[in-house]
């Protein structure tokens, strides 16, 4: 194995993990019964009491 044979192998790798990461954290994001959850968190700053 040469260098660049472990490079290109390692940026495939790296870029199959970051789409991988992005798709799990967008569905989890968008999931419908998370949306509850979200909105709540959101209000939160503009409900508590000072």
């Amino acid at each position: 194995m040469t260098y660049e044979t472990v490079s290109e192998f390692v940026q495939q790798g790296g870029t199959i993990y970051f789409v991988v990461m992005f798709a799990a954290a967008a569905a989890y994001a968008f999931w419908p019964s998370k949306k509850k959850e979200f909105e709540k968190a959101a209000r939160a700053a503009l409900d508590a009491e000072e």
